[in-house]
């Protein structure tokens, strides 16, 4: 009889190793692309471009910077309280939400006691009276009601 010296054949060892230098190399290629494009946008250590944000402040600009009594960053308006405002409240909340929501003092508090309550709104302390203060100052409410009357125009007749 005739003894097989042969080591037996790994199929597929081969192809195995193959598909798995071709994923290494994918990889590479692709993580090399997404730096070069990082790297290229406005912004990116190669550009010289500013990139503006959207608060419409630009790399650079004064972080607290007021034109024309509003603070840019936020949008509010530039009083006292303003700084306990921004630091208490738009830790959680965008200020937009702060300028849309026009109340008076009693409404102001129950807000705050709401977000208390079931938002896990800390104890403002002294500074709850600083921001309602601020609040119903500088966001009261708008006293609503008809429009004011059309003048100067010339009306017509509809026909039918």
């Amino acid at each position: 009889m005739e003894e097989n010296n042969h080591k037996p054949k790994k199929t597929g060892q081969r192809s195995q190793k193959s598909s798995m230098v071709q994923w290494i190399v994918s990889g590479i290629i692709i993580l090399a692309s997404i730096y070069l494009i990082i790297k290229t946008l406005p912004g990116g250590k190669n550009s010289e471009e500013k990139v503006q944000t959207i608060t419409g402040l630009q790399e650079g600009d004064d972080f607290d910077k007021i034109e024309n009594g509003i603070h840019l960053r936020t949008g509010l308006i530039d009083a006292p309280g303003r700084i306990e405002t921004i630091g208490n409240c738009t830790t959680c909340h965008s200020s937009k939400l702060i300028i849309q929501n026009r109340m008076d003092k009693e409404h102001w508090a129950a807000t705050i006691r709401w977000m208390q309550e079931t938002q896990n709104l800390w104890d403002l302390g002294a500074n709850e009276e600083i921001i309602i203060n601020y609040l119903v100052t500088n966001y009261p409410p708008k006293k609503k009601g008809r429009r004011a009357n059309l003048e100067g125009i010339e009306w017509y007749e509809l026909r039918q």
